[in-house]
């Protein structure tokens, strides 16, 4: 089952929290591909030394781009879910069936992925 994290999830990465890098570890283990929105990638990384274990744990994620074509996808889909949160609507477009979300908000995510019909796992951290 493919692993999706939004900005809490890395935050939790960044922080070295254990129970985040446990799953990651066992994501690794199993060969789960683990992916996230360049979006959520923008509103945690702030460069530097500070976030080297951030830096190496996105060196093994897929990060999804956010193009004219997705955008417009994440504007309509945020109008079908009557929510405004770009970062969260393109994360859940990234999202596919059975997939397991880390999310630190799972609420709106929740609602997005009602929106598409998508049936995911959506885990709190």
């Amino acid at each position: 089952m493919p692993l999706i994290l939004d900005a809490g999830a890395l935050i939790a990465v960044d922080r070295r929290d254990r129970s985040v890098g446990a799953i990651l570890r066992l994501a690794h283990q199993e060969q789960l591909p683990v992916r996230t929105s360049a979006a959520v990638v923008a509103q945690v990384w702030r460069g530097g030394g500070r976030q080297a274990n951030l830096a190496r744990v996105l060196a093994g994620i897929d990060a999804v781009g956010l193009d004219d074509s997705a955008g417009r996808s994440v504007g309509a889909l945020l109008q079908q879910s009557r929510t405004d949160d770009v970062v969260d609507g393109h994360l859940a477009l990234v999202v596919q069936p059975g997939d397991m979300v880390l999310t630190s908000d799972p609420g709106d995510i929740t609602t997005i992925l009602d929106a598409r019909a998508v049936v995911a796992i959506v885990r709190s951290i």
